[in-house]
């Protein structure tokens, strides 16, 4: 079974990529993790985990979900996680929490994605985004490959500074930087609601028909990427910024 959580849809592009060259159910995280529900899941098949990149580790959101919920049958997992440039020394940490779960640990493949990550980076343009896909592909399938075959994923060299980064720079960097102090509605908000629908931590209502946000982020970028009239703003990096949302076929063909 391949579990995906996804804020502005890479790891769900990868997700069903990989599923359909599996032949694997496909299942959303996104309602789990925000109604709380950590009833045990089974399948036959292996597991295969696929998650974005939040400062070189999976998210803490998704970790936490993991820790919490029983995945029985098949032992063996997988992680495949989408970054914009490098997943670090996540390995480490989730060889950890495979271990407390009793999982057979059989590794992590970093796919490289448009970058998505407006509160510290620019979005590439559509042109480039469909490319940097279109270069994902060879290792989505490669990934698809490797867990058709239930053989292990290749173990990457690790550097020192991905040791810094997933370790003493995520500790650092998630009470330091991810909050939603800086985001806000511009007038052009039109009080459809999507934001609250699409933050997967409930962390944003509408009062008087404008969005506000409370204090759990997880800085997924879902809502200020999702936003059908760019009304959302983070801070003053995000002005006159592309937003990002993958296309779900990975091509120039309009989404319906």
């Amino acid at each position: 079974m391949v579990l995906y959580f996804s804020g502005t849809g890479n790891s769900r592009y990868v997700a069903k990529r990989i599923g359909r060259e599996i032949d694997d159910e496909v299942s959303d995280l996104f309602e789990r993790i925000r109604s709380h529900d950590n009833s045990e899941l089974r399948s036959e098949s292996p597991w295969v985990v696929v998650v974005p990149t939040y400062a070189w580790r999976i998210p803490h959101i998704v970790q936490e979900w993991l820790e919490h919920t029983a995945l029985l049958g098949n032992g063996d997992i997988y992680f495949v996680m989408t970054c914009g440039g490098s997943i670090g020394n996540a390995g480490k940490y989730l060889r950890q929490l495979c271990e407390g779960k009793k999982l057979n640990y059989l590794g992590c493949m970093a796919v490289v994605m448009p970058e998505n990550y407006l509160a510290m980076f620019d979005v590439p343009p559509r042109e480039k985004a469909l490319e940097v896909i279109r270069k994902s592909e060879n290792v989505i399938e490669k990934a698809a490959n490797l867990i058709k075959s239930h053989s292990g994923f290749p173990q990457p060299d690790i550097t020192v500074m991905d040791r810094v980064n997933s370790g003493i720079v995520n500790d650092i960097f998630y009470p330091a930087f991810v909050h939603a102090k800086k985001f806000y509605a511009t007038g052009a908000c039109i009080s459809c609601g999507k934001c609250v629908k699409l933050c997967p931590l409930n962390n944003i209502s509408l009062e008087t028909d404008k969005p506000v946000w409370g204090k759990n982020c997880t800085h997924c970028m879902a809502c200020i990427c999702n936003c059908p009239c760019e009304a959302i703003e983070y801070g003053k990096h995000s002005r006159g910024k592309n937003r990002y949302h993958c296309p779900e076929n990975g091509s120039d063909e309009k989404e319906g």
